[in-house]
């Protein structure tokens, strides 16, 4: 057992945390919003924890939704299920554990927050096996990877304000861009075998319904920031936020595979510095 434990490291991504990252950081800028920038230690660790755990229960089930299609991948011919190194019933056991650890996490929430915690689950399992038949699954991706903001909302405040939908809208269109990002690096691969994603939806617009999706999402920051009156230090972060797609720009711009990939991966950048806008701007405001 002792043994298995490195794959099953392996099998949830703990040794790449940009996916978690990339989860974590919406739901923070949830958090520190819906708080006025003062959450709760308890509700912080809980949300932390969870995005963590449910991460790693996707990227399981994710896995093994995939099994037949990562052995025609380079980048996945690997990865612990599909070299036959973990069995198929393994990786969705583990997938129910975390996710059972992380509801067990919100018992002590409101019963909306619980609520919603069901539709989460539903779309974090049920994401995988959109490639199948949706043209653009990035865009599902971004529901199940800001399902974090509606429910740090409801943590707070016992309630679902219409600008934690418009949260997650931004957080779709984020998602939108930087997995389409990833999927450019897997392109050949994704035609040979027959799924479906953005980056091949989009065709020869690959590159500019990239910026589009950073325009959009940052334009629903200008917004936000706006409507809440926000000060000098969140736009210092949002400015951060245009600088990281105006460089995610000049790495995709040839398609080049190895330049998309570290395009994506410093989409965790883009999200820090819109994280620490806000924050900044409820540290220091009078």
């Amino acid at each position: 057992m002792f043994a298995r434990f490195p794959l099953y490291l392996r099998l949830v991504r703990m040794d790449k945390p940009i996916g978690s990252l990339l989860l974590l950081w919406p739901t923070l800028n949830a958090l520190w919003i819906a708080s006025s920038g003062h959450p709760s230690p308890m509700l912080l660790l809980i949300f932390v924890l969870g995005t963590l755990l449910m991460r790693s229960a996707g990227c399981a089930i994710n896995d093994y939704a995939d099994r037949d299609f990562d052995k025609h991948v380079k980048r996945t011919e690997n990865r612990p299920i599909t070299s036959g190194k973990i069995a198929a019933w393994e990786a969705v056991a583990l997938a129910a554990a975390l996710s059972l650890i992380a509801f067990l996490l919100i018992l002590p929430l409101n019963t909306l927050t619980k609520e919603l915690s069901v539709f989460a689950l539903f779309v974090a399992g049920s994401y995988p096996f959109t490639k199948r038949f949706f043209a653009i699954p990035q865009a599902y991706l971004g529901i199940a990877f800001g399902f974090g903001i509606p429910m740090a909302f409801a943590a707070v405040q016992d309630h679902v304000p219409p600008l934690a939908w418009i949260m997650l809208a931004a957080n779709v269109f984020w998602s939108v861009a930087y997995d389409t990002e990833y999927a450019m690096v897997d392109r050949d691969d994704d035609i040979k075998i027959g799924i479906r994603t953005s980056a091949l939806t989009f065709g020869r617009f690959d590159v500019a319904a990239i910026m589009l999706c950073y325009a959009v999402t940052l334009g629903i920051y200008v917004w936000i920031g706006m409507t809440l009156a926000f000060g000098a230090l969140y736009w210092i972060g949002w400015a951060a936020a245009v600088a990281c797609a105006v460089y995610h720009y000049t790495l995709i711009k040839n398609r080049e595979r190895m330049p998309c990939f570290v395009a994506f991966k410093h989409n965790n950048w883009l999200g820090g510095v819109l994280f620490a806008g806000i924050a900044a701007h409820y540290a220091f405001m009078r």
